[in-house]
C-alpha cells in the first residue's frame, strides 16, 4: 500500500467521521446535563432532509443549513418538552423522535418532489464545495508534507473544519467556563444546582438546544456536503454509532474525536476495499460494511471498560417544595 492510498483512506476517514463527531458532541452536551438522547438519529435525518430541500428550492446551501438546524432544534424542543417539562421517559421520547423523522421526511419529500422519498440532486451553490487552503500549490513540491497538506488537510468542505474546531470549543465550554461547570453539575447533582439558585430546567434546555444545533449541522453535512441530496434513511444508523462513540469516549470531547475517527476509518476501509485477502482467507465486503455496527454492539455491551455516565442522567428532576 503506497503513501497516496493511505492518504486517500485517511481523507475519507475525516469526511465520514465528520457527521459522527458532530452528533457525538451533541450527545455529549445533552448527556452531561443529564438528558439522555436516543433521538440523535432522528434529528440528523430531519436536518438532512430540510437542508437538502430548502437548498434545492432556494439555490442557497446556507439557507439549507439554516433550515436543517431549525428542523433539528424543533425536534430538540419536542424532546426537551417531553423529558424536562413533562418529566417523561427520555429514552421513549428519543425513540419517538426517530420514528417521527423516518416517516415525516419520506412523506414530505414525496409530496414536494415525487421522487420516491428523495430530493433532486444538488448542484452549484446549493451544496458545499471543497475548500482549497492557502499554500497548497507552494507546498506541492515538498516531499510528504505537500501530499499530506493537499490530500488530507486541504480539500474539505467548511463543515469539516467547523466540526474539528467544535472539539476544542466543547472542551473549553465544558471545563473552562461557568456555564460548563453548571452544566456538568446539573448532570451529576441537580438538587445542589437548584439550591444554589440556578434553574435546572433552563440549563438542561440550553444543553438540548446546543445538541439540536450540532445535530442540525451534522444532518446538513450529510445531504449538502458528503452527498448531493437527501435519500430515504440516509443517516443509516449514524446517530446510534455516535452514541456508542460517546460511551467509548466516556463523555470527553478529545476522546470523542478519536472514537469517531476510528468508526470513520472502518467505514473508509469498507468503501475502499470490496474484499480483503489475508493469505487464503478472504474477508467479504458485507463483513467490512458491518464492522462499524459490530463495533457499536461491542461497545454498548461493555467490552471496552467501565464507562460511568453522569449520575443524574435519564432521571427527571422534581423540585422539592
Amino acid at each position: 500500500m503506497d503513501i497516496l492510498t493511505i492518504l486517500q483512506i485517511l481523507d475519507s476517514t475525516v469526511r465520514l467521521a465528520t457527521p459522527l463527531l458532530l452528533a457525538c458532541l451533541a450527545g455529549l452536551f445533552s448527556e452531561r446535563a443529564g438528558i439522555f438522547d436516543i433521538g440523535l438519529e432522528g434529528k440528523m435525518l430531519m436536518a438532512a432532509f430540510f437542508s437538502a430541500a430548502i437548498a434545492y428550492l432556494s439555490g442557497s446551501v446556507w439557507l439549507g443549513l439554516l433550515a436543517g438546524i431549525s428542523a433539528s432544534l424543533v425536534m430538540s424542543g419536542l424532546h426537551g418538552l417531553a423529558s424536562i417539562t413533562f418529566r417523561g421517559n427520555q429514552l421513549i421520547s428519543g425513540v419517538a423522535i426517530n420514528f417521527l423523522a423516518a416517516g415525516l421526511t419520506v412523506l414530505v419529500s414525496q409530496d414536494l418532489f415525487a421522487e420516491g422519498g428523495r430530493t433532486p440532486s444538488l448542484t452549484g451553490a446549493a451544496r458545499f464545495e471543497p475548500l482549497s487552503l492557502p499554500l497548497v500549490e507552494a507546498l506541492g513540491g515538498v516531499p510528504m508534507l505537500g501530499s499530506v497538506y493537499a490530500e488530507l488537510i486541504s480539500g474539505h468542505t467548511i463543515l469539516v473544519y467547523v466540526a474539528i474546531l467544535c472539539v476544542p470549543a466543547t472542551w473549553w465550554i465544558l471545563f473552562r467556563t461557568r456555564f460548563g461547570l453548571r452544566l456538568r453539575a446539573v448532570g451529576e447533582n441537580p438538587a445542589a444546582v437548584d439550591t444554589a439558585g440556578v434553574s435546572v430546567s433552563r440549563l438542561r434546555f440550553a444543553a438540548v438546544g446546543i445538541c439540536g444545533i450540532l445535530c442540525g449541522i451534522a444532518g446538513a453535512y450529510l445531504s449538502t456536503a458528503l452527498q448531493a441530496g437527501f435519500v430515504k434513511d440516509m443517516t443509516a444508523g449514524r446517530g446510534y454509532i455516535a452514541l456508542a462513540a460517546l460511551i467509548f469516549a466516556k463523555w470527553r470531547p478529545w476522546h470523542a474525536l478519536g472514537a469517531t475517527l476510528l468508526f470513520g476509518l472502518l467505514q473508509a476501509v469498507a468503501l475502499r476495499y470490496q474484499n480483503i485477502e489475508l493469505g487464503e482467507l478472504v474477508i467479504p465486503v458485507q463483513l467490512m460494511d458491518a464492522l462499524p455496527y459490530i463495533l457499536t454492539v461491542i461497545i454498548l455491551a461493555g467490552f471496552v471498560g467501565k464507562a460511568i455516565p453522569p449520575r443524574a442522567g435519564g432521571v427527571p428532576y422534581v423540585k422539592e417544595q
